[in-house]
């Protein structure tokens, strides 16, 4: 098992940023803390060894619902800028 995590979760440090309602450009800038980052690398790195616990699963995939919301997030706010920007 793994030393190393961190104890702030995805979904606290998603939350704690949008809960300070960013701008459209700080929410397309944003990229997780280095800790949080790299724990996603490793939990990544262990799932394709296939050596992942159940609740280390669960984590990764926590971070891959993260990534796919705040994709969608910064490609609506592109999309609102795009359309601000063309008015």
């Amino acid at each position: 098992m793994m030393q190393n995590i961190p104890t702030r979760t995805i979904f606290g440090e998603i939350t704690d940023f949008l809960a300070t309602n960013p701008t459209p450009e700080a929410i397309i800038a944003y990229r997780l803390p280095e800790a949080l980052q790299a724990r996603a690398h490793d939990l990544l790195e262990l799932n394709g060894e296939g050596e992942l616990t159940d609740v280390e699963h669960d984590e990764m995939l926590d971070f891959v619902h993260v990534d796919e919301m705040m994709s969608l997030l910064k490609a609506k706010m592109k999309l609102k800028q795009d359309k601000n920007d063309y008015f």
